[in-house]
């Protein structure tokens, strides 16, 4: 096997774990853990293909997609921090409990 082959399947792993977390957890902190690992899987794709098609336009579109993980984790953190202080936990069972009808 390649090395391209194995950055594949390290990537395809990681995917299939954030996937794992998002969908099991009803931790907030774990999904927003599970949706990095995904947005990481995808800069790794974008990263092998630029490579293998010798054009910088994956770099580029890794740095935005950086960009929009880092946001998200801020605004993440924030949401997980509030409702920690004023639920006393962020289980998203309860957090969903909070919508208006």
């Amino acid at each position: 096997m390649s090395s391209g082959t194995h950055l594949l399947i390290f990537s395809s792993i990681l995917f299939c774990t954030g996937l794992t977390l998002v969908l099991s957890r009803k931790e907030f902190i774990r999904i927003l853990i599970g949706l990095e690992l995904m947005l990481n899987s995808a800069n790794v794709n974008l990263i092998y293909f630029s490579q293998v098609h010798h054009k910088p336009d994956g770099h580029t579109a890794v740095l935005f997609i950086m960009i929009v993980a880092i946001c998200e984790a801020a605004v993440g953190l924030a949401l997980f921090l509030r409702a920690n202080r004023f639920y006393l936990g962020a289980n998203t069972t309860t957090l969903n409990q909070l919508h208006e009808e």
